[in-house]
């Protein structure tokens, strides 16, 4: 990743505070100086797409605490790790963990990452995913299972998002690895990015968002301290990663699945750089989309 791309906490807000500085007021709705000049509207279309949370994040603390501090920093969708709801919980335990969920008010939209290595691991992975109510599987397939993957996609509406894990996964370890894989498939067959797993093995998020827009059907938003194989997890905006282009390309694609944190840093404490990271996401868009349509992403 080269220079220009890196955008650090400190330059995103003054940018940030620069721009809220040129903000008039015009007809009762915000505008741009830049905007007013050339007679458009500041804000681009509202996205379609949701923020959300990879359980992953609280991976050390119960369901019920799980659920409150996805409450507490203001998330509404959640994709549950096997350590929240385990891959053979029964047809009973699915139906009390969704009501738990549904009951705090968090829309229980995936699981995963759910490895699959065989079509029985497939069968299981899709059962849970139905018994749980679930509309997305987060999957690590492995390529033979592929054609068993679209038929149970087919069979059962449900969508199957592949992860991409970076160096060390001999799979699929970038974004173009899982494309190319899928291509042939289902369109419900695609992509779940991970940005940081991405910019480690040297692919591009920005640009393979865009190559890989009619597949991409999950986001795993997080950022990382160098953009190599080394590179770590750490709070959003403190990092090397471009969040507000990419945040910018995901409104551009008309993108319409979720964008989920899955904050790895801080396990035993990771509420603070989790909120952190959430409201640093949602000042990127308020900055892209205007302060007066930040509801619209809230969802």
């Amino acid at each position: 990743m080269n220079t220009s791309q890196k955008q650090n906490r400190r330059g995103f807000l003054f940018n940030s505070g620069m721009a809220a500085a040129s903000l008039v007021m015009a007809n009762g709705a915000v505008q741009t100086v830049a905007a007013v000049k050339a007679g458009e509207p500041s804000a681009p279309r509202p996205p379609r797409f949701r923020l959300a949370l990879a359980s992953y994040t609280l991976r050390l603390f119960p369901l019920d605490q799980t659920l409150v501090m996805t409450n507490r920093v203001g998330l509404k969708h959640i994709c549950l790790k096997s350590f929240h709801l385990p891959l053979d919980a029964s047809a009973e335990q699915c139906e009390t963990v969704k009501k738990q969920v549904a009951d705090a008010g968090i829309d229980l939209y995936a699981g995963g990452v759910i490895t699959m290595t065989t079509d029985a691991e497939v069968d299981q992975a899709f059962q849970y995913a139905q018994w749980a109510g679930m509309r997305v599987i987060v999957a690590s397939p492995r390529p033979p299972v592929l054609p068993h993957v679209e038929a149970k996609v087919k069979e059962t509406g449900i969508a199957v998002a592949i992860h991409n894990h970076g160096p060390g996964d001999k799979f699929f370890p970038t974004p173009e690895s899982v494309v190319e894989q899928v291509k042939n498939l289902d369109k419900r067959i695609g992509l779940c990015m991970d940005v940081g797993h991405t910019a480690r093995i040297g692919a591009n998020p920005v640009q393979d968002a865009r190559r890989f827009a009619d597949r991409l059907l999950d986001v795993h938003i997080k950022d990382i301290n160098t953009a190599a194989p080394e590179g770590r997890c750490v709070e959003c905006g403190r990092g090397v990663l471009d969040l507000p282009q990419f945040l910018k390309t995901l409104i551009e694609i008309d993108y319409a699945g979720m964008v989920a944190f899955e904050y790895e840093k801080d396990e035993k404490d990771p509420l603070p750089g989790l909120a952190e990271s959430v409201g640093y996401v949602r000042g990127v868009l308020d900055s892209l989309l205007g302060i007066s349509d930040r509801s619209a992403q809230l969802g």
